[in-house]
């Protein structure tokens, strides 16, 4: 991938992951009402819509052949399987909306993530973890519709994929809603303040 793919005068992109049942759906919920030059970056799944499910808003939601032609295609920033369904993040998504200044938050596991670090310079990334991992079962536990072997194979995976938050940028322990919400904002207005990506706007000043 191109090093000059994120110009100073683009978009930021951040990249946000978390075991399952961190709560970091409810995060990125609330951080983007109060972030409006911030934007979802809504990836592909081959996955059934879940209840209250949108196409388009959620996911796009695509055949297993439509997803592979699109891997053919080289359409994909990153893409990965998981659970058996395979999900992708649209790397023309991306370049279109950084291009024109809108930031991006993305939702992906350590893989894809890793993956888009790797291959898109310049984002932040970001892990949310449990207050504890006793609070972690809990909150897996507590979902009721799930077996326990689906709860222990899930929490096998949110161990393995903490093991990750070594090369993460930040790391936010969610305890509180709200207080993970604000160190959120916190990183992404610290990381817009950024000499390196204030160039542009400097510049003027160092004549």
């Amino acid at each position: 991938m191109n090093e000059n793919f994120l110009n100073k005068s683009e978009g930021l992109y951040i990249v946000v992951s978390a075991p399952s049942g961190t709560g970091k759906t409810s995060i990125l919920r609330e951080i983007l009402k109060i972030c409006p030059n911030m934007l979802f970056s809504v990836s592909y799944t081959t996955r059934p819509p879940r209840q209250g499910e949108e196409d388009g808003k959620d996911y796009y939601f695509v055949s297993e052949e439509a997803f592979r032609d699109k891997i053919s295609r080289g359409e994909f920033a990153e893409w990965e399987e998981n659970y058996g369904c395979l999900y992708g993040t649209s790397a023309n998504t991306m370049k279109t909306f950084l291009e024109k200044g809108f930031d991006l938050i993305l939702d992906l596991e350590s893989r894809g993530a890793k993956a888009l670090k790797k291959n898109y310079p310049g984002g932040v990334f970001v892990f949310i973890l449990p207050p504890s991992i006793s609070e972690l079962e809990k909150r897996l536990n507590r979902r009721g519709f799930e077996s326990e072997q689906t709860v222990n194979k899930r929490m096998d995976k949110a161990l393995d994929e903490i093991r990750e938050i070594i090369w993460y940028d930040y790391v936010i322990i969610n305890d509180k809603i709200q207080c993970a919400v604000d160190v959120l904002r916190s990183i992404y207005v610290a990381e817009k303040s950024r000499r390196e990506r204030l160039v542009n706007k400097i510049k003027d000043f160092l004549v």
